[in-house]
């Protein structure tokens, strides 16, 4: 019995096998698989048009909290993929799926009722040759998990798919687990913090290393402060001191495991009242200028090169595998 991901509509917004379900459901049935993954995207875009309406109304009194805001976060979430896959949707899913289905074997019945398309403002400016139309840093930015990232853009991919290294892609599937479990006690997107630790670790090919040449499994490059009383590691960095570079020596956390990197590292968020701001942060740019701004590195342009990971093609199709 095939799984249709469409047919389970109060499916928890945060539930990562989707995107396997979707995978495997495309692969069976294109044509069924490229109808979930339409719904998919129109969940996003019914949650970016709920997070903009809640951004647009003044906050204040009790419930203007990151908690509560982290939680409204993901009642929007389930909101729109509930609306995005009961019965007809908004149609935006319908339209995606007339424009993309005209090059799928079989699918001509997608195509046939042109009437929905010119109701709709005569169909959307893509091509079903070219996913790059669909804007995926503008959406992707939001993105709470992998069924959702892939979900949107793994049917559509296929023609211009961005050639990814293989260390990018073994680096994802390795820490993705981690990421989503951190995901669920900061309300940070996993891919995120994937970017994150990609980032601090140059995608796990610049990991901070022991003595003997085995990994300290410091993905982030947590340094080992006064109050920590774990294992260390000392590690040549380059630090900014008044905009120039510096290399210095510096004793940095060594865990056991890349899951208690993640596990400290979201301690850390939540912990340390600095980054409030960056908690339940559902916009990569902000989130990369939030870390920046915390001081959580002294480098000038550190916002910058997170925020490009966040939103670029590495990452993205390292994601869809």
């Amino acid at each position: 019995m095939t799984i249709k991901i469409q047919d389970f509509p109060n499916r928890a917004a945060f539930d990562v096998k989707s995107a396997q379900d979707l995978r495997t459901q495309f692969s069976k049935n294109p044509q069924e698989g490229l109808k979930a993954a339409a719904q998919q995207f129109e969940t996003l875009f019914l949650q970016m048009v709920m997070k903009s309406m809640r951004d647009a109304v003044p906050q204040d009194g009790l419930f203007n909290s990151d908690q509560s805001r982290f939680y409204t976060g993901m009642l929007d979430q389930q909101m729109a993929q509930n609306l995005a896959t009961s019965g007809k949707g908004v149609g935006f899913a319908r339209l995606i799926e007339q424009q993309l289905g005209r090059n799928i074997p079989g699918a001509e019945a997608l195509s046939a009722p042109a009437e929905a398309a010119n109701a709709a403002g005569n169909a959307l400016p893509l091509n079903a040759s070219d996913g790059r139309h669909l804007n995926y840093k503008t959406v992707l930015g939001s993105l709470p998990t992998s069924a959702a990232y892939a979900g949107s853009i793994g049917a559509t991919a296929g023609a211009a798919k961005t050639e990814v290294p293989a260390t990018s892609k073994e680096f994802v599937n390795r820490v993705w687990p981690h990421a989503v479990e951190v995901s669920r006690s900061t309300g940070i997107p996993p891919q995120f913090l994937v970017a994150h630790s990609a980032l601090e670790s140059g995608w796990g090919k610049s990991e901070i290393r022991q003595a003997d040449g085995s990994s300290s499994h410091n993905l982030f490059g947590i340094k080992a402060g006064k109050n920590w009383t774990g294992a260390t590691v000392a590690a040549t960095t380059t630090e900014y001191v008044n905009g120039q570079p510096q290399q210095v020596v510096e004793r940095f956390r060594a865990y056991a495991s890349y899951e208690e990197s993640f596990r400290d590292y979201a301690n850390l968020l939540r912990n340390n009242s600095r980054y409030s701001a960056v908690i339940g942060s559902q916009n990569g740019t902000e989130f990369a200028k939030g870390l920046q701004q915390a001081g959580y590195a002294t480098d000038p342009m550190y916002a910058d090169k997170l925020s490009r990971i966040i939103n670029g093609p590495t990452l993205r199709q390292a994601l869809i595998g």
